[in-house]
């Protein structure tokens, strides 16, 4: 059973027994009310004759309280306290006889209702006991025809049942429209989840209204721009890294064929075999970084921390990094205001810095100097990495930690890189509950900073 057809029946059955309660009590008090209005009538009626019969009993009177309920839907019959009839407006039959020789005892001035059962009965009756002071003294009885009632209440059921069948029809078509308004966006969304589900992840849901559908429709439409964000990631990514992988592999198995010539001369067959032997090197730093992604990907990629001196730590990367700025010319300064003790993974954090620093000597001229600074600031650890390169476009800067993206589309081989370095790098500092941050400018140069939270955990793992 689909879901509007189950919810429209719940709305039904709810709503159908709502109004069934609503309608039966409404009914019933309908009825109540008109059958206690005319006992009272007919009461009140039957005390008046009562009066008028004390101010002034005689037969002319009594004949003229006869007549005048002739005229009406009413009647009346007087009795003596013995039950013999002085006057009556009908013809008594053994019903009425029956009622009549009813023993009243102790009749209140007001008088009471003797008869009051409207459906068993063909008469409800009331009585109002008279004496005029002179020896006259009876009982005045007030009859009324149950027909009167039951063309009424026959009337009112008619009323009852046009009223429940329009309740119904507008119920039915409130349902109707109400299911419109609610599956119609849940039909959509429906139809945007087998399109997310077969690959298609171009589907555009509008959101209409600010409530819990509009927010799932909210929801579907973000993991479906997702999904096509990462569709198209994932085919840029395997174009990049099949263009990346082509031009190696090109240049081993071209020198390769040529190194298997057996009329080639030593020295040129070693010339070759140490392009293959870069060329694989490449493609080794390639696999590497595709291999730390995936394990970063996996929730595979360990941190294991140590207590580490900061400033002896950089010192070591520093000597290392020196001869490397020397020989392409530029310069390289350290410089360090703490000696602070953090935990690091010593082998994890080297990977970053040497990376930021690589990128220095790609897109750094000679004749330039590279700082690396740290200091204590708040009791946080920042390491600062600053060049004066030829600087970051603002374009690109918002995507530079995006894998595989290049500020150099050329993909020049003299730069070299494949994009993902600093994709890494942001992994790493990160899982070290670390924030990194760049600010470029065009021609000047770039400032990469690591901003070190205090770390209390001794060992931690990505996730």
């Amino acid at each position: 059973m689909k879901f509007s057809i189950k919810l429209g029946l719940w709305f039904f059955i709810c709503i159908l027994i709502i109004e069934t309660a609503s309608m039966l009590y409404l009914h019933n008090n309908v009825v109540d009310s008109l059958v206690n209005e005319e006992l009272n009538s007919l009461q009140a009626r039957g005390n008046s004759h009562r009066d008028v019969l004390e101010i002034s009993f005689h037969n002319d009177t009594l004949q003229h309280i006869s007549l005048m309920e002739a005229q009406t839907d009413t009647d009346v019959i007087i009795t003596k306290f013995n039950g013999d009839i002085l006057e009556s407006s009908i013809m008594v039959d053994a019903g009425i006889q029956s009622m009549l020789h009813k023993k009243l005892n102790d009749v209140a001035r007001n008088g009471y209702i003797i008869q009051p059962d409207w459906k068993k009965q063909n008469y409800i009756a009331t009585v109002s006991p008279y004496d005029d002071g002179t020896g006259n003294q009876g009982y005045v009885y007030m009859l009324k025809s149950n027909n009167h009632i039951q063309a009424f209440i026959t009337k009112l059921n008619h009323h009852f049942l046009l009223a429940i069948f329009l309740i119904f029809f507008f119920l039915l078509v409130t349902i109707y429209l109400l299911l419109k308004v609610l599956t119609k966006p849940l039909i959509s969304m429906k139809e945007a989840t087998k399109k997310l589900s077969s690959g298609d992840f171009s589907v555009s849901l509008p959101v209409k209204s600010k409530d819990e559908i509009g927010e799932l429709s909210h929801s579907i439409q973000l993991l479906a721009n997702d999904l096509n964000y990462l569709k198209k990631e994932r085919n840029e990514f395997l174009a990049c890294i099949s263009h990346e992988l082509r031009t190696p592999l090109t240049y081993i198995k071209g020198y390769a064929n040529i190194g298997r010539r057996k009329t080639l001369e030593e020295s040129e067959r070693m010339k070759y075999l140490d392009i293959i032997y870069e060329e694989s090197e490449y493609v080794q730093q390639l696999l590497q970084e595709l291999f730390d992604l995936a394990k970063i990907d996996q929730n595979m990629f360990t941190i294991q921390r140590e207590e580490v001196n900061i400033k002896d730590f950089l010192t070591s990367i520093y000597e290392k990094a020196r001869p490397v700025f020397h020989n392409q010319g530029s310069k390289i300064q350290f410089i360090c205001s703490t000696d602070r003790v953090v935990e690091i993974d010593p082998r994890r954090f080297e990977q970053v810095i040497l990376n930021l620093l690589d990128n220095v000597l790609k897109y750094s001229p000679a004749n330039t100097t590279t700082t690396i600074k740290a200091q204590n600031l708040n009791n946080e650890i920042f390491i600062s990495i600053q060049d004066q390169g030829k600087g970051i476009p603002s374009e690109d800067l918002p995507h530079i930690f995006n894998r595989l993206y290049r500020v150099d589309k050329s993909r020049s081989r003299l730069t070299g890189g494949f994009g993902l370095g600093l994709a890494i790098v942001k992994e790493i500092v990160e899982a070290h509950s670390g924030e990194i941050t760049v600010e470029s400018t065009v021609g000047v140069g770039t400032c990469f900073t690591i901003r070190l939270k205090e770390i209390d955990d001794e060992d931690s793992t990505f996730s």
